[in-house]
């Protein structure tokens, strides 16, 4: 028996997800452990094997690969808990990371926050300037020589911030992705003096131009490369102690997984890993239910996360801003809010009610969890509403407390507000649906698409009590949300379905159409490369395949447009062609007629994707059909819109509802790990994967509001 382990570690549970050779799966949900989520980790595959009647050791030893979700080192950067690390640079370019080029004083805000100038602040230079080191040497644009390396001066700045204690060392200089050659050397003379340093390379972690965004983005992932490795190499041991003799993943933010030992070496490709699986899942689901559009929604404890499945791809992007730092790394297109079932309600001096970002978190998690939480959460105000059943919680592992919820909403936010406890509650509910279905609004909207072209998934343990309220108003064709094998554990669904994926890239900034040989040969040599990286991750795939595009934009724009570009040798008609699908997505994000051809094109970055496809790829078993009508097991009165207010519903056990059953709102549905409510005005049927559909067969809640 051979199986494959999703293990996805949230800042509150832990999901697991195990598949065999043969489709046959189980499923756990286990409390996270902050700070040592390790354990947490190893506590799911303890649960997993108990499902699967089987020791622990008899699991992993028949295991042939885990694939890891990790919060590690995005904790690390949003907490500052990172690597002392020195920074090396070209002569005069020293300031360039406190100068920022300007966009760290709105890099990663909004319109609004951007517009109020006097209120918008660069942060700190992410190293600070005694270890920093500036180098002569110089390379040109065309990856020529100019200045000669100091090698002289390059080992007597290392051994001074080897005196200054540093743990790690960046190396970004100029034009180095046209000519490596002084970053490599200067990696050696590091090792000549402290052979165990980590030391990562601009030309290696984002060969892209743009210096202070290359330079950041090697700086992060060597602040976070030693505290990724640090939390891998004693998880592996301990993994092996327990019988494994497979191989650990982990997941990136690209959407695919990479071997553990190189992850360290690339470890800011891996902040986005926690966020990903359900993006991966919702694609592996989406392809086999027939949707080639899928707006992924995660609502775990601590966070609401958002992603596009668009035309049966994930949506990526080439940057993304994390505490107004820039990463210049691909990753898939994921948006967050601090809205998850433990979010935190609260009264701010104004006098208005809150939600987020601020977390309960597994410990000491909502006032409910009766674990030492005073403050009122989402959870909370679900319990009071009557949606989520005390006695259910987690299957009916863990008993929630009703009288705890109530009085900390009534202290914190229905006396403050002279609010009835029951309306305090629903206040929460509606501010918790309305700002997560503008972030949902927002994501699709600016990917230039219609949420009317859309599907929604809900998953993650409070995603199905909150679906078809924030998804009403969207305009959605219909909200699916996986209850079948993988309920609220669907982002470690999608960590054990998912592939190898590994991503070169390489910016050769030049005027359109390009030489046909040059990119022939650009493109050859980054697959080259890749291929090379694929062997080295140990393992068998099924196939490789290789997606190759290039970021492109109208000549003296700075907005790039990541285009496709097809396998093989090109010609000159192919590389054209290139040229006319980039203004077609150009319009598509931008607006019909935004483009002008007159300005020229130019390409700025080549990129190649590599994906190793693994052999064992989870098929979710088909539901079972019941013969009998789905009869509910009760009515309780439970809070549903802002319309109908409190009002009887019917209660059903989602065990009871079998293939093709369908069931009308006003309901409850109650999982194992999630409780789905249903409003007035909509129907739900179960599809033959178990998935529960909801769609409006009324006017929604908002029509009638309106």
């Amino acid at each position: 028996m051979t199986y494959v382990i999703g293990i996805d570690t949230g800042g509150t549970f832990t999901d697991a997800f195990v598949a065999d050779h043969q489709d046959r799966i189980a499923a756990a949900k286990t409390p996270s452990t902050p700070p040592d989520f390790a354990q947490g980790f190893l506590n799911s595959i303890d649960d997993l094997a108990v499902e699967l009647d089987l020791t622990t050791s008899q699991l992993l030893g028949d295991t042939d690969y885990i694939v890891h979700g990790t919060t590690s080192t995005l904790n690390a950067l949003v907490t500052g808990d990172v690597a002392k690390v020195g920074f090396l640079t070209t002569r005069g370019h020293g300031d360039s990371i406190s100068i920022m080029n300007l966009e760290g004083r709105y890099a990663g805000l909004g319109t609004d926050e951007v517009q109020d100038m006097a209120r918008t602040a660069k942060p700190a230079p992410l190293v600070p300037s005694e270890l920093i080191h500036e180098i002569n040497e110089r390379i040109d644009y065309k990856g020529e020589v100019l200045v000669p390396l100091d090698e002289s001066g390059v080992r007597t700045a290392v051994r001074q911030m080897l005196s200054d204690g540093v743990e790690a060392i960046a190396v970004s200089l100029l034009w180095s992705f046209r000519n490596p050659a002084h970053e490599l050397r200067i990696r050696e003379i590091v090792h000549e003096e402290q052979p165990d340093m980590y030391v990562a390379l601009s030309s290696e972690v984002s060969p892209r131009i743009r210096e202070y965004a290359r330079s950041a983005t090697t700086i992060m992932n060597t602040q976070v490369g030693p505290r990724l490795g640090a939390y891998l190499r004693p998880l592996e041991q301990e993994l092996k102690n327990r019988g494994f003799a497979g191989s650990l993943l982990v997941m990136q933010g690209s959407g695919g997984c990479v071997s553990s030992h190189e992850a360290p070496k690339h470890a800011v490709s891996t902040i986005g890993s926690v966020l990903t699986g359900g993006i991966v899942g919702c694609t592996r689901m989406a392809a086999a239910l027939g949707h080639r559009n899928v707006i992924s929604t995660d609502m775990g404890g601590t966070t609401f996360l958002v992603g596009l499945v668009s035309d049966g791809k994930p949506v990526s992007t080439t940057s993304t801003v994390l505490n107004q730092y820039t990463i210049s790394t691909p990753m898939v297109d994921v948006h967050t809010i601090g809205a998850g079932g433990g979010a935190i309600a609260w009264v701010d001096a104004g006098g208005n009610l809150r939600v987020g970002p601020r977390s309960a978190g597994a410990r000491p998690g909502p006032a409910c969890y009766g674990e030492g939480g005073f403050e009122p959460t989402v959870t909370d105000a679900d319990v009071v509403l009557g949606i989520v059943n005390p006695n259910n919680f987690l299957g009916g592992r863990k008993k929630l407390d009703r009288e705890l919820s109530a009085e900390a909403i009534r202290k914190h936010i229905a006396e403050p507000l002279g609010l009835s406890v029951t309306d305090a509650a629903q206040a929460i509910y509606a501010i918790q649906n309305a700002q997560t279905a503008d972030l949902v609004r927002k994501v699709v909207v600016n990917s230039g698409q219609d949420p009317r072209d859309f599907v929604l998934y809900s998953f993650g343990g409070a995603g199905p009590v909150h679906a078809a309220s924030y998804s009403a108003d969207l305009g959605v064709k219909e909200v699916v949300v996986p209850l079948g094998s993988t309920a609220a554990v669907f982002s470690a669904y999608g960590l054990a379905a998912s592939d190898i994926v590994l991503t070169i890239e390489r910016s050769q900034p030049h005027n359109f159409p390009p030489d046909v040989d040059l990119v022939n040969e650009t493109f050859a040599g980054l697959e080259e490369e890749l291929r090379l990286r694929l062997i080295d991750q140990g393992l068998e795939f099924s196939e490789i395949n290789y997606e190759r595009e290039a970021d492109i934009r109208y000549t003296m724009q700075m907005a790039e447009v990541s285009t496709p570009v097809p396998s093989g040798t090109l010609d000159a008609g192919q590389i054209e062609a290139v040229g006319e699908r980039f203004e077609q997505l150009y319009e598509n994000i931008y607006g019909k007629g935004s483009g002008f051809r007159d300005a020229g094109l130019q390409v700025i970055t080549y990129r190649v994707r590599a994906v190793g496809s693994l052999h064992i790829r989870p098929e979710l078993p088909e539901h079972p059909v019941l013969n009998t009508p789905p009869a509910p097991t009760g009515t309780r009165d439970v809070f549903l819109d802002i319309v109908n207010g409190l009002e009887p519903a019917a209660i059903y056990d989602y065990r009871d509802l079998g293939a093709s059953h369908e069931i009308s709102g006003p309901a409850v549905v109650e999982a194992a790990t999630t409780t789905v409510a249903l409003p007035r005005g909509t129907t739900a049927t179960v599809d033959r994967l178990g998935n529960l559909v909801i769609r409006y067969a009324t006017a929604s809640t908002t029509d009638k509001e309106n």
